[in-house]
């Protein structure tokens, strides 16, 4: 048997031996919020992670039965129910969620299903007075309740009271509508832990949608959202942000089964490569990734960072509609702050527009999912916000560019480089004679955590 390796609290906490997050932020003019504060240096294992949970369809239909009919998700905006009648339809694998806005305001969800002869109810989003069947002409007031049917005379059987449509538990948080198909799940308030104490302050529900990319990829969605929770692939993956993001030094944290999140500073040449870029270097890079043609010059001795700050503040406080110039920190307006609620939404944190990703299976393919990337732009209280903006749909062999001009040039082309990795990653796992995955103890602790309540899940 094998000696299981004793590792010092040093090795434990693996960090890139120069400056933290937490030591940049001590650089702030202003107090810095309290969640950027907290910091969780967890130890979770150094154990390898099976390969079958990436391709087993076992393990898939473990998933199906386990997590996503036991845990919150994200279904979509609350914009998309702004109205009494408005429907959305959320799919995920073979189950299908109905979504609706009552005549009395209330958000209902069933099953997307006719209890006459199963013909789905509904497709996509719209609006309908109720919830007719478009095969035989069943129909549903908006509440679930039995309208009647043509012919109603032979189904004596069929009584409004036990014909009502069955229900799916929906809450809601910061403008998204979550469902669970779990009558005994925890409210989702205390499913999300410290996420609204951390998130309200940033105001995700003063949001519109300002882009919406849904992209199929050719990888498992724990493969992909895994490229997302951690910094530490885009030292070769994307060699374009060493000049001004923080990624050895970035910040992970973990908090019980459900939350963690990854700060990787903005503004500033990731550690290792420093010596390498000029500050106006820095500041050129990202201004080329913002497609920003005239790039501002750096006055003496002022920083990438700095500059950055001060060309974001009047933007970030148009779209806030006041001014947080002396009361938010650089961190706020430009840094990415990514947090992730188990087990697929993923929303940033800040006052600037700020991404959130959902990741999930396409149907019930094992080897395939598909990526969600909402962009979403703060709006003044007190006003109108503008509409969101229509979903940009691209299928598994478009290539992120052909999104460029609804995303930007720059971000279109860091997912390309994310998309060229993730289906050869599907492929590796499959081909691979070690069976197994292995984890760095600190920059890969949010995938070992993850893994670690799935299996929670798994096992009941």
């Amino acid at each position: 048997m094998e000696e299981k390796v004793k590792l010092t609290p040093e090795q434990i906490a693996a960090r890139d031996p120069s400056y933290s997050f937490q030591e940049l932020l001590n650089k702030e003019s202003v107090e810095v919020p309290q969640a950027l504060r907290e910091s969780t240096d967890t130890y979770l294992g150094s154990e390898d992670i099976p390969i079958d949970r990436y391709i087993s369809r076992e393990f898939f239909e473990q998933e199906v039965e386990h997590v996503w009919r036991k845990t919150w998700q994200m279904a979509c905006r609350e914009s998309r129910l702004r109205d009494p009648g408005d429907f959305f339809v959320y799919d995920i694998v073979d189950d299908s969620i109905l979504l609706t806005r009552t005549e009395s305001g209330e958000l209902k969800g069933f099953y997307n299903s006719c209890l006459h002869r199963g013909r789905a109810l509904k497709r996509g989003a719209g609006r309908a007075d109720n919830l007719r069947c478009p095969y035989h002409g069943w129909a549903w007031s908006l509440e679930g309740d039995f309208q009647g049917a043509p012919c109603q005379w032979d189904f004596p059987h069929v009584t409004e009271e036990a014909f009502k449509l069955p229900e799916v538990r929906v809450s809601t948080w910061g403008g998204w509508v979550f469902i669970n198909m779990d009558e005994c799940a925890p409210e989702l308030e205390a499913y999300m832990d410290i996420l609204p104490s951390h998130l309200d302050q940033w105001k995700h529900e003063q949001r519109f949608v300002a882009a919406h990319v849904e992209k199929v990829i050719g990888a498992n969605w724990k493969a992909v959202l895994e490229a997302f929770i951690e910094s530490y692939h885009a030292i070769a993956t994307h060699p374009q942000l060493l000049s001004y993001q923080t990624i050895d030094n970035s910040q992970y944290d973990v908090w019980g089964d459900h939350v963690s999140r990854t700060i990787t500073a903005f503004g500033v040449a990731n550690p290792s490569h420093a010596e390498q870029f000029t500050e106006q270097q820095s500041m050129d890079a990202m201004m080329e990734l913002m497609g920003v043609e005239e790039v501002p010059q750096l006055a003496p001795g002022q920083t990438a960072r700095e500059k950055l700050a001060e060309v974001t503040f009047p933007v970030v406080n148009e779209q806030a509609g006041e001014d947080l110039s002396d009361r938010a920190t650089m961190s706020e307006v430009m840094d990415s702050t990514l947090y992730l609620l188990f087990p697929h939404f993923a929303p940033w944190a800040g006052h600037h527009t700020v991404i959130t990703y959902r990741h999930r299976p396409n149907g019930n393919d094992v080897d395939s999912c598909i990526m969600d990337i909402y962009l979403l732009t703060r709006y003044p209280e007190g006003t109108e916000p503008p509409g969101d903006a229509p979903t940009f749909r691209l299928g598994i062999d478009d290539p992120f560019s052909q999104a460029a001009e609804v995303i930007g040039a720059g971000m279109a082309n860091v997912f390309s480089q994310d998309a060229a990795n993730l289906p050869q990653v599907q492929k590796g796992l499959k081909a691979s004679r070690k069976g197994t995955v292995t984890l760095g103890n600190y920059q890969e602790v949010r995938i070992r955590q993850f893994h670690q309540t799935l299996d929670k899940y798994i096992n009941g």
